[in-house]
């Protein structure tokens, strides 16, 4: 992409002041928090922060951007892995957390449509009363919007579907300031082309996303929770094999390795045994049910070397035993003061868990820093935590290599090279030995789109 030149943006940021009065800013810290997520990739700032208030204004911005030539990067809750807001090529980043209405909820539908900027624990908040919630859990309070555009899922994926299987409609602002509604609120379609599927897990490469409208699910009558610890890896993934293919409605799996246990003792000053460990959650109509299904898992556990399980069913458990897990990201960092974390995952089918997970382990023996393993288990989905010192290039080099290597393996494998952080930067050079020719009508998808390549330019897929 020819950038605009110094006189373009401040061309370009008299009318965004107009337009958007206070809410346009330049300043260097500004700009340096809208550089980055929570990625190892270097950061990048924009020229220019926008904080707009409603579509119509998000579509200007457009207009404008498209006038002067500068790049749009949409910037959400700042919490994703793999640089998709880092502004590479400068322009204007889009912050969207102005735009934090919960528009509607039809409890009779079980859906609800919000602003892009409206995180997933405020939704959760505004569902408190209805007896319904959403349930896609990636762990950050991302925003819906950022959700949708990485295609996010979470612990409870195994369950209920990650962000393809809960957005229905969506309203988009194209490179040239048109505003489209993809979608509806009918259970299904066989009008036109899938467009909703399109824009979700686009990474803004292809529009922004202003408003979203996602499904709801009842929140179940029984829940209980375990905690369980086995001898070796390959006895806890065959557990979750056994589950899966038992048909037992399980609503979460996660694996964490003794590296990641170890860290989440120190951290959260729990005393879980350091072995790898399965962390459950069951959702039934009834406690009955529910005893059910989770002595049948626990016979499956014993019989594959589980050991020392832990029920929890009361809320306040139930909440310190997943808070142990969604702190897993800080307490890997907490094991090296002053470290730097690269998180990465690939996804592989669920047969070719464990032989994914074990091979890989034994690449990282010996590595000069520490790695933790945390996997969605339940989906063939594992997560890897280098803890790296970021003033030493070699340790960066080390851990690319290991990275590469899971990836090849899992592609080898018939997985993909991202299960849930997306591609953003990070994963763009995997992608045509993962989709071959398709990445090319991925190509032509995006030039009829973004002619002038504006739209998050130099993430995903280059035009």
């Amino acid at each position: 992409m020819a950038l605009a030149g110094a006189r373009a943006v401040e061309a370009a940021a008299d009318e965004l002041k107009r337009l958007l009065g206070d809410r346009v800013s330049d300043a260097p810290a500004v700009r340096e928090h809208h550089s980055r997520g929570e990625s190892y990739h270097a950061p990048a700032p924009p020229d220019i922060v926008c904080f707009p208030s409603s579509t119509g204004e998000v579509a200007e911005i457009a207009r404008i951007s498209q006038r002067f030539r500068l790049a749009l990067v949409p910037f959400g809750a700042g919490t994703s892995l793999e640089g998709h807001v880092n502004a590479i090529h400068g322009g204007i980043s889009v912050d969207l957390r102005e735009m934090n209405k919960v528009l509607r909820v039809s409890a009779e539908d079980l859906d609800a449509t919000v602003e892009a900027g409206v995180t997933r624990l405020q939704l959760a908040r505004a569902l408190r009363d209805t007896g319904l919630m959403f349930s896609v859990d990636p762990g950050a309070d991302a925003t819906i919007g950022g959700m949708a555009a990485t295609r996010a899922s979470g612990t409870t994926a195994v369950r209920y579907g990650t962000m393809r299987d809960n957005v229905l409609a969506l309203t988009v602002v194209l490179a040239d300031g048109a505003v489209i509604r993809t979608g509806t609120r009918a259970r299904k379609s066989a009008a036109g082309y899938d467009l909703t599927r399109l824009f979700v897990g686009s990474e803004g490469t292809l529009g922004i996303l202003t408003e979203v409208t996602v499904r709801l699910h009842p929140v179940p009558d029984a829940v209980s929770a375990a905690v369980c610890a086995f001898d070796s890896i390959q006895g806890a993934v065959e557990t979750v094999i056994a589950t899966i293919q038992l048909g037992i409605p399980v609503a979460r799996i996660e694996l964490l390795d003794e590296n990641q246990l170890d860290a989440v003792n120190r951290y959260s000053r729990t005393h879980y045994p350091v072995a790898p460990t399965l962390f459950f959650e069951f959702h039934s109509d009834s406690d009955a049910h529910l005893k059910e299904l989770a002595d049948t898992v626990q016979a499956l556990a014993s019989e594959r070397g589980g050991r020392g399980f832990e029920w929890a069913t009361h809320l306040e458990d139930r909440e310190r035993l997943w808070q142990a897990r969604h702190t897993a990201y800080y307490a890997a960092l907490a094991l090296r003061p002053g470290a730097q974390g690269w998180t990465t995952d690939v996804c592989v089918p669920i047969s070719r868990l464990a032989e994914c997970i074990v091979e890989t382990r034994k690449d990282n023996e010996g590595a000069p820093f520490p790695i933790c393993l945390v996997a969605h288990a339940g989906d063939g989905n594992f997560h890897l935590i280098y803890v790296l010192d970021p003033r030493q290039p070699d340790e960066i080099e080390h851990a690319r290599r290991l990275n590469e290597r899971m990836v090849v393996r899992a592609l080898a494998m018939g997985g993909t090279s991202t299960g849930e952080h997306g591609v953003g930067l990070g994963k763009m050079k995997y992608l045509e030995a993962e989709h071959g020719p398709a990445l090319d009508t991925m190509r032509l998808l995006k030039r009829a789109l973004d002619p002038d390549n504006r739209m998050n330019p130099g993430k995903m897929v280059l035009p």
